[in-house]
């Protein structure tokens, strides 16, 4: 049972039109609700037959009831006569028609599962084929929460490929990609007015540049691609795009001159062809309408939009009989098209009022029924209901009652439904019941599964003179395939390394390159490599994304040319990475260890050497004083990246502290800046007697620290206190860490040493020998002190 039919009823029951006429049994009516609820059709039906042969006259909203009761059993033709009984009494409004409307597209879509169900057990092939009618029955959610039955039934189930803008669903026309790497159509991204983007909802950044040009910009390199591998299609959707333009202005004959140009060029593009045809209702040619419907709905059987098309199509040239039928496709199609369905009940209501009208029908009362049927009462039939409402009913005639196709007289095409006279009976073959139970599920409705004929668009489009180009072809799910002949990997270059792309993104002035090969121009020069464009901006936020149409691209046309790629990249970052046989070397200032280090990059060599120890992962490099004669002095020490803050001008404050010490064994220099292979330096250990003298060493040495620092003025302390915080605690082994107690790190950074002198301390890996030069510093400077 249709769950969506149930719920339908449970909110609308017919009113009876005199509930106080003799005959009419309030308890049987309530017994026949819950019989509809609990899905008994036939016990229903039984019921309402059983009042309406006890009263003298037929009641209309009785007569509703039992019509309602019979669509949702699947017995159309019976439904019908009820249905004009209760026209015959007075018109049928659009309203009442809902669950017949329903019940007719349900019936054509149940026969369609059916059918194919039999053919793919029959092939041996026996698989789950109703996913897609389900999902079409149910609905799906938007991100507003809305079903897709709220739409205007445009976002048909298709399978959108790489190129396929996701606004329009059309090929890509002046491509731009948005700053967050998502790419749509230009006049897609300005003429809708979108706030976010569609598939990662982040804010579209569409402000004026300087020179007041709008800030959207087509993507150079995508936009070539497309016209070399798809031209026909991206000529024809010029003029299609032009077409549009022409339409707003209003100018319907050039707008159609535009139009043919452009279905000349591609004519087997559906939402083309649907388009013209709307244009051709606009303008009243109906007939040309029909005819580009027509074509849709061959190349897209299952789309419902043609479908609506069509329908809306024949019903401007007069032709509802024919409209009634479209629309039912339609619906059996997308069961949720609220829109669709009120059309269809208006056209149902008009054409029932048609026979009446036309042929001057009286329809015959019933007569009284005689039997045990007449005189069920409501307290036997309780009983008979099923326990629970949601268990469907088992109507004896719950099978579809129309015909398969071929068996009616109605076609699949644009054949007219015959409503010929009826003599006063509704068995008439040439009623509207005959008519509408003769009602086909055309062949076109079929399942890809199905191996009848299919009709499916041609892959390669032809010239206007017939000849065939060398273009990308379409496979028969509409899906767009670049040619191996058309694929150059010289297209998909960076401009700046002459490389395959690795990691392409494309600035806000339409320039893709690769993302490292930008940010190390960025470093010099804020502008763009091609234009000169200032990218102040993206500087600052770092928002580089990747290009997700380019990334795809190249992994499924060039996969073998991106694995060499990625292979090259990754042996650069691991040897960047080896931290002991090419460690980059900052040139600036004295570092320890456990001291933090604060720094201000703005070179160029230095901002990549930075990006770089964060993209390898160490997040480390060397610190050094500088050297008159090898470059950087022969010691230094490791830092380690704790934060990084960027300016719009490219420059960065870096916040670092201190790991290990090291000697630099050989210099070097990579792209710019120094590097050095290097030895990490270690205390060595003290034992025995040794240990117990360093013990005491190191407390007295702490404590003649501590005594001098707290001698110290106030302003001194607290500049001190700023910049290195407190004198860390006393360790309890002094040999714990390799490098040596952390507070005489701490106290050789804040004691007014010059580099050369801290750089001997720094270089000693015995503890005893660096506390006695800190004794012998602090005694110096305690002298010197002023009294």
């Amino acid at each position: 049972m249709d769950t969506g039919i149930q719920n339908h009823t449970e909110h609308f029951v017919h009113d009876i039109s005199n509930p106080s006429a003799l005959g009419l049994c309030p308890e049987m009516l309530q017994v026949a609700e819950e019989a509809c609820r609990a899905g008994d059709f036939d016990l229903a039906v039984e019921i309402y037959s059983s009042q309406l042969a006890d009263l003298h006259q037929p009641d209309r909203g009785l007569c509703l009831r039992k019509a309602d009761t019979l669509a949702r059993a699947g017995r159309i033709g019976d439904a019908l006569d009820s249905y004009r009984v209760a026209a015959n009494i007075q018109r049928l409004l659009p309203d009442e028609l809902g669950l017949l409307v329903e019940s007719i597209a349900r019936t054509i879509r149940g026969k369609e599962l059916s059918d194919h169900k039999t053919e793919t057990s029959v092939s041996g092939r026996e698989t789950a084929k109703t996913d897609t009618l389900d999902s079409k029955a149910s609905g799906r959610s938007n991100n507003n929460g809305a079903t897709s039955g709220d739409r205007d039934g445009s976002e048909e189930e298709e399978c959108l490929d790489l190129f396929t803008c996701k606004l329009c669903k059309c090929l890509l026309s002046e491509p731009t990609t948005l700053e967050c790497g998502h790419t749509f159509c230009k006049r897609c991204l300005e003429d809708t007015g979108v706030k976010e983007c569609s598939s990662c909802h982040s804010k579209i950044n569409n402000s004026l540049g300087e020179d007041g040009i709008h800030g959207f910009r087509v993507n150079v390199v995508l936009s070539s691609l497309l016209d070399k591998w798809f031209e026909s299609e991206s000529k024809s959707r010029r003029f299609w795009l032009e077409a549009d333009g022409i339409w707003k202005k209003h100018d319907l004959a050039n707008a159609l001159e535009k139009f043919n140009k452009a279905v000349e060029i591609a004519p087997s593009i559906c939402r083309l062809l649907g388009r013209r045809a709307e244009l051709h209702m606009e303008m009243r040619n109906f007939s040309q309408a029909i005819q580009d419907a027509d074509s849709v709905c061959r190349l897209k059987p299952q789309c419902p939009k043609a479908r609506y098309t069509k329908a809306k199509a024949l019903s401007g040239a007069g032709r509802a009989e024919e409209a009634l039928q479209q629309y039912f496709y339609c619906v059996a199609l997308k069961p949720d098209w609220t829109v669709v369905k009120l059309e269809a009940q208006k056209v149902l209501s008009e054409l029932f009022s048609s026979v009446f009208e036309e042929d001057g029908l009286s329809a015959p009362l019933p007569s009284r029924q005689t039997g045990p049927s007449s005189r069920l009462k409501p307290s036997s039939l309780l009983n008979s209901l099923p326990p629970s409402y949601s268990t469907p009913g088992s109507s004896k005639d719950s099978s579809a009652t129309l015909p398969k196709s071929g068996e009616g007289s109605v076609g699949t095409g644009s054949s007219s439904l015959p409503l010929g006279k009826a003599d006063g009976q509704f068995e008439n073959p040439k009623s509207l019941s005959a008519v509408l139970s003769a009602l086909p599920c055309p062949s076109s409705l079929k399942r890809k599964g199905s191996t009848e004929h299919r009709h499916a668009p041609p892959c390669k489009h032809l010239r206007p003179d017939g000849s065939s180009s060398s273009t990308a072809v379409t496979t028969s799910s509409g899906v767009r395939q670049v040619p191996t002949e058309l694929l150059d990997s010289g297209d998909l270059e960076c401009s700046l390394c002459m490389r395959l792309f690795y990691e392409p993104v494309t600035t806000r002035c339409g320039h893709t390159f690769c993302l490292k090969c930008l940010e190390r121009c960025m470093d010099h020069n804020p502008n763009c490599p091609l234009c000169k464009e200032n990218l102040s901006e993206s500087v600052a936020s770092r928002g580089y994304s990747k290009t997700f149409l380019m990334e795809e691209v190249l992994q499924r046309y060039l996969g073998e040319e991106l694995g060499e790629r990625r292979k090259v990249h990754e042996e650069e970052m691991k040897e960047l990475s080896n931290l002991n046989q090419e460690v980059p070397i900052f040139i600036c200032t004295m570092a320890f260890p456990t001291i933090p280090c604060p720094l201000h990059v703005f070179e160029p060599r230095y901002r990549l050497m930075i990006r770089r120890s964060m993209e390898t992962g160490t997040k480390q490099f060397g610190m050094c004083i500088a050297d008159d004669v090898k470059g950087f002095a022969a010691y230094g020490c490791m830092l380690e990246v704790k934060d990084v803050k960027f300016f719009p001008d490219g420059r960065s404050v870096v916040d670092t502290v201190g790991v290990d010490r090291f000697k630099v064994l050989s210099h070097g220099q990579r792209d710019g800046y120094h590097t050095a292979k290097i030895e990490y330096l270690e205390d060595k250990k003290a034992e025995g007697d040794e240990l117990a003298e360093l013990q005491k060493l190191h407390d007295s040495v702490y404590d003649q620290a501590n005594t001098w620092f707290t001698s110290l003025r106030d302003n001194m302390k607290s500049q001190i206190l700023s910049h290195f915080g407190h004198l860390p605690t006393k360790d309890h082994d002094p040999q714990a860490n390799p490098s040596g107690p952390a507070w005489c790190w701490w106290l050789l950074a804040v004691l007014p040493l010059e580099n050369r002198a801290q750089l001997t301390i720094l270089a000693m890996t015995s503890l005893k020998d660096r506390l006695i030069a800190i004794r012998r510093v602090l005694i110096f400077v305690t002298r010197k002190r002023p009294r």
